[in-house]
Order: C-alpha cells, then sequence, then structure tokens
C-alpha cells in the first residue's frame, strides 16, 4: 500500500472568524474543517493528498487565527486523525451525543443520539446547534411539537430528529446542499436504535419555495445564517401558522437586536433568547391574527 500524506492544521480561531476563515479554506482547497466541542475549541483543517494549500501567511487576514501546527500522515493514520478531538457530549437535560465509532451509550435518563462527524453541519458539537435543541426540550414540556414542523437548512437533520425523539410529529427537512441527503438518511439509519422501524422525518434537498413545502407550519426551525433568515423571513411567515412558533439560530450575538428587530418587523414576536458563547437561538411567536 503507498503511504500518500495528508496535511492537517491545527488552530486557533476566534469564533466571530470561523465562518470567514471557512469560506476562505474551502475556496482554498481544504477537504474538512471542523472544531472541538470542548474547550479551548481548538480548529483542525484537512488538505487531500495532491492539493496544494494555501500559503499559512494568509491567515493573517483572520484577526486571532493562529496556526498551532501543521503535520502530515498517512492513509493509514487517516481514521485516526479525523477521529481525533470529537468525543461523546452531553446537550441540554435531555441528550447524550457521541460518534458512530464510540459503542459505549450514554447514561439511561438520557437519549442517546449517533451522529457522523464530518458529513455536513449539524453534530451537536456547534453551540447553535445544541442551543435550538434546548429550546426544542422547552417547547417539548408545553406540547409544542405535534405539527406539522419544518427544519429549514437541516444540514444532517439533527434538529428533527431530537424533535421527534422530544414527541414531534410530522417533520420535514430539508436543506440546498445536495451532500445533506444523504447524511439525513444516514442519521436516521445511524440512530435505528431509537427509532425501532420508525421514520422520523421527510426529507429532501431544495428551497423553501419547493412544492414539497406545504405550510401552514405548526413550527419552523431554521439554524442558520442571520443573511439567510432574514432573507427568508418573508416566505417563513407565509407558511407559518398563526401563533406558529419559530426557532432561529445561527445568529452571532452581536446581531441580537438586529436580529429581534428582522423577526419582530415579519410578524414573529420573540419570546425567549438563549446564548451561548458568541452565538444566539432565539425562540418567537408568530402573530396569531
Amino acid at each position: 500500500m503507498t503511504n500518500v500524506s495528508h496535511l492537517r492544521w491545527k488552530l486557533e480561531v476566534p469564533e466571530l472568524q470561523e465562518e470567514a476563515l471557512c469560506g476562505w479554506l474551502e475556496g482554498s482547497g481544504s477537504s474538512a474543517f471542523y472544531r472541538e466541542a470542548d474547550p479551548p475549541k481548538t480548529c483542525y483543517v484537512y488538505f487531500s493528498p495532491g492539493t496544494l494549500p494555501p500559503e499559512p501567511a494568509g491567515l493573517k487576514a483572520f484577526p486571532g487565527v493562529r496556526l498551532l501546527k501543521a503535520e502530515t500522515f498517512g492513509d493509514e493514520d487517516w481514521l485516526a486523525k479525523s477521529r481525533e478531538g470529537f468525543g461523546a457530549f452531553e446537550v441540554g437535560k435531555r441528550f447524550h451525543v457521541r460518534p458512530l465509532w464510540d459503542a459505549t451509550p450514554g447514561p439511561a435518563d438520557r437519549i442517546d443520539l449517533v451522529v457522523n462527524p464530518g458529513l455536513a453541519f449539524g453534530t451537536g458539537g456547534h453551540e447553535t446547534t445544541r442551543l435550538c435543541m434546548e429550546l426544542l426540550e422547552e417547547l417539548s414540556l408545553e406540547e409544542n411539537l405535534k405539527g406539522p414542523l419544518l427544519d429549514i437548512g437541516a444540514g444532517t437533520g439533527i434538529l428533527s430528529l431530537a424533535a421527534f425523539l422530544l414527541g414531534g410529529r410530522r417533520l420535514t427537512a430539508f436543506d440546498i446542499d445536495p451532500d445533506c441527503g444523504p447524511a439525513m438518511d444516514e442519521l436516521i439509519e445511524l440512530n435505528s436504535h431509537l427509532l425501532k422501524g420508525a421514520r422520523p422525518y421527510e426529507s429532501f434537498v431544495g428551497t423553501l419555495d419547493h412544492p414539497r413545502v406545504a405550510g401552514p407550519y405548526a413550527g419552523l426551525l431554521a439554524n442558520i445564517l442571520l443573511e439567510t433568515i432574514q432573507e427568508l423571513l418573508p416566505r417563513m411567515a407565509e407558511v407559518s401558522a398563526p401563533g406558529g412558533w419559530l426557532v432561529a439560530s445561527g445568529i452571532l450575538a452581536e446581531r441580537t437586536d438586529e436580529a429581534l428587530v428582522s423577526l419582530a418587523s415579519h410578524g414573529f414576536r420573540p419570546l425567549k433568547v438563549l446564548k451561548e458563547g458568541e452565538w444566539i437561538a432565539i425562540l418567537a411567536e408568530r402573530d396569531p391574527s
């Protein structure tokens, strides 16, 4: 077997720089990027064999980003390297999340979710995903997950799966990224131990204007960028039932006021804001009239 060299960068990345840095790295040929869930939340970026990585000096364009280490490794080390830094963790009061290579179930009093890190956004490790799951827990206590529910920009579908496991029904999840179709299907397979043959959500690849979006929906999930939320708010208002709820995240805490004003101006009354690190999630209610 030929020992082909992969390259991995270990980075210190302020959360405010993560989005811009990821865009630059992707445009520079990186094959994967992830942030550790536990402090100090180190970031790792991978470059496949034959890919010419960007000059590290380019990182200076992103304040606070530092290259801590660059290392090469062979094919036989790829799986082990990709698994470093992603271990099991707990979310909210109800969930335990573990990667597929960890066969140890979580505590008996928690829902044991299995994820495949790296396929698409949505492993539960990012603050915005965790915040959304915590709000879903609160909604479940008031039996507000009966549906129909729509997960906008679902990634792996982890929020739809969490909603189903908390009692949600009639869920639809979609994303514009073609890679998310297989990722959503795989997430269901990985959690067959919880589903016992049930299909938690219907899914498709497309946009909010897709024919399969057939409101009115009792609840909307939107863990996407604020700019995208703002762009989609008129359509969200169209497909939301009067009095329906919206969980919106992917929003930097420094833009809280802007997000609240945007939601209110489209008929979504903010009810609660949760914050973790530099990120927030907002629970809002559609104007009942």
